[in-house]
């Protein structure tokens, strides 16, 4: 859950590193550096903390035309400079960045460097020391390189610089995402194209365990035995102003604002002419053909799986079972005859997730992917992708991905119904137009949310959701979000689960969120809010237009009583918003969290 940027061509090296970096910072901000080269002088600039900490650390003075750079989440070794990457071979020859966490590095450090001095606690370190350990054997860079990645067990992306060496950035990766950016007389590595879009949009995919020596002029991609791959490029389908937070105090407001505008997107990409809904064919007939759909997810996405199945089944009428992705890797179920797996991820790299994808390739059943990163890996790897088109994401705290995930899988719940004969009376691309109004009117409502926030949430330690039936999931969902921004010990539960333990939890001034936006179960979650008063709580019920009561706190429009969980959790977003706000918490950035989640 790193960062990485690489350089080389013929301008500046440390301004590009460090605008790369910047825009990396989503994936972790514990520690920062680079390394430039140039005469075959290595400089490495690196700090405890972010990008602007090392802006102010890198000489201004230094000129290279060739360097590498990372922004760390720390895996192993607390943060701090020592630990903070690049990292160097005792010698200085060699240096390293490294995204991802080598599984056999003490084997490593044990068998083949015996009496090296260590200068960090890192896995990384052991990369770049058996690096040189096997060049003084070879004294050829790129044998040593090969060799060094033939022992590395795990997930990596690494990039490597020969101090002896002006021309050339050693690159490799295995479950960890890294790209190579073309450009003329430069080229450029990145684990996203964010990080390169400031010079090239022209990029080339890296396949796990494959060597690729990056130059000004070219780029060579070889497997371990030597053998030469030949990769046409892509063209990276994101304006770079989408990257940028314009007038917004924080990304994570921004992409809140544009939830109803990513609705907009999905709807005019995923319908024809004739206002049908247009999908791939091959996905229609894997959702007919299977007798059970397996969901794997993490986080936030998992939460969208959740309300996923309630939309499979309830309208295409096929059994769905929801799994968080890194226990179902050791804890397979009995599978059913003819599974499909769908696998929800924003960035389309994460671990865990690719991890039951491997699993269940060997085993030979179909998967789809839905992600925010067409040509990440889940998108590559799987047999079938739907993209999400809620545009680069860049708070670690997911809002508009979420509710565009959604959005896809209530779509392609109405697709499969259609194609298999189910009579819906449901036009899904109306009513996510009307959900889009709605979510619309909901983000113009921040002055009474913020409000909210300091009446309920400004001193409290704890906060409690409750919701039945999908408004349940919804408060989970909403918890999350507040916890992981605003540190705020906030959990969701089923209202009817109070009562067997949860209730003990209630006391004099606790905050407890409501939500009543379904019909059925409206009049069982207010008998759970008024248990929770008698206890003391401070309660907060959202309901929805049409079922709404007297002196509940805030009423979101009328939506398809399925779809209210789109417009449902704005207001839980934004509460949570204001929440880390009113802390002086950083918003975008929550403490040990990153965005993409790139190891297991």
């Amino acid at each position: 859950m790193c960062g990485i940027v690489g350089y080389i061509g013929q301008d500046d090296t440390k301004e590009i590193l460090l605008e790369g970096l910047q825009k990396l910072e989503y994936r972790g901000y514990d520690s920062a550096g680079i390394a430039t080269l140039s005469e075959e002088d290595v400089r490495v600039f690196k700090v405890k903390g972010r990008i602007a900490s090392l802006r102010e650390e890198v000489d201004p003075n230094v000129k290279a035309t060739l360097g590498i750079g990372h922004t760390r989440w720390a895996t192993h070794g607390a943060p701090s400079k020592e630990n903070a990457h690049p990292h160097q071979s005792t010698s200085g020859r060699f240096t390293i960045v490294h995204n991802g966490v080598i599984e056999n590095y003490n084997d490593i450090r044990k068998e083949y460097l015996e009496g090296v001095e260590l200068q960090s606690q890192t896995d990384t370190e052991i990369i770049v020391q058996l690096i040189e350990l096997l060049h003084d054997k070879t004294n050829d860079t790129k044998e040593a390189f090969r060799q060094a990645i033939e022992l590395l067990k795990g997930s990596y992306a690494v990039a490597l610089i020969d101090q002896q060496d002006e021309d050339t950035i050693y690159v490799a990766k295995n479950k960890s995402p890294l790209l190579v950016g073309l450009g003329d007389d430069f080229n450029m590595v990145a684990s996203d194209s964010m990080a390169a879009l400031q010079v090239t949009d022209q990029f080339m995919e890296l396949m796990d365990k494959e060597i690729v020596i990056v130059k000004r002029e070219n780029v060579e991609i070889q497997k371990l035995d030597g053998t030469v791959v030949e990769r046409e490029p892509f063209t990276a389908e994101i304006d770079s102003t989408d990257i940028e937070k314009g007038t917004y105090p924080h990304f994570m407001l921004k992409e809140i604002d544009e939830q109803p505008f990513v609705i907009r997107k999905i709807i005019q990409e995923y319908q024809d002419e004739n206002d049908q809904i247009k999908l791939d064919p091959d996905v229609r007939e894997a959702m007919k053909a299977c007798d059970r759909i397996y969901i794997i997810a993490a986080g936030t996405s998992y939460h969208a799986g959740l309300l996923g199945k309630q939309f499979i089944e309830k309208m295409a009428q096929i059994p769905v079972e929801v799994h968080v992705a890194s226990e179902f890797s050791y804890n397979m179920p009995l599978l059913s005859e003819k599974p499909l797996f769908v696998f929800i991820s924003q960035s389309g790299e994460t671990a865990d997730s690719r991890s039951v994808l491997v699993q269940t390739k060997e085993l030979g059943h179909p998967a789809l992917t839905l992600t925010n990163v067409p040509g990440s890996t889940l998108s590559r790897e799987a047999d079938y992708t739907l993209h999400l088109h809620a545009g680069p994401e860049i708070a670690v705290a997911s809002t508009k991905a979420y509710t565009a995930q959604m959005a896809v899988l209530a779509i392609l719940a109405v697709d499969t119904a259609h194609a298999k004969g189910v009579d819906l009376d449901f036009d899904p691309m109306q009513e996510l137009g009307i959900v889009a109004n709605a979510m619309e009117a909901l983000t113009d409502q921040k002055e009474e949310l913020e409000s909210l926030t300091r009446d309920y949430l400004s001193t409290t330690r704890n906060c409690f959701f409750i919701g039945r039936s999908i408004d349940h999931y919804v408060g989970v969902e909403g918890a999350l979000k507040l916890k992981e921004i605003s540190y705020i010990q906030a959990e969701g539960f089923a209202g009817g689960e109070l009562k067997h333990g949860t209730i003990a939890l209630i006391e004099d001034g606790t905050p407890v969120i409501a939500l009543a936006t379904q019909k059925n179960v409206s009049p069982s979650i207010r008998g759970n809010v008024q248990e929770v008063e008698a206890r003391g709580a401070n309660s907060l019920t959202i309901s929805m237009k049409g079922i709404e009561e007297e002196d509940d706190e805030f009423v979101i429009p009328h939506v398809h009583e399925l779809l209210t969980p789109l417009a449902s959790v704005i207001p839980l977003q934004l509460i949570a918003y204001y929440a880390a706000l009113h802390r002086d918490c950083d918003v975008d950035k929550p403490r040990n969290l990153a965005k993409s989640v790139t190891v297991e």
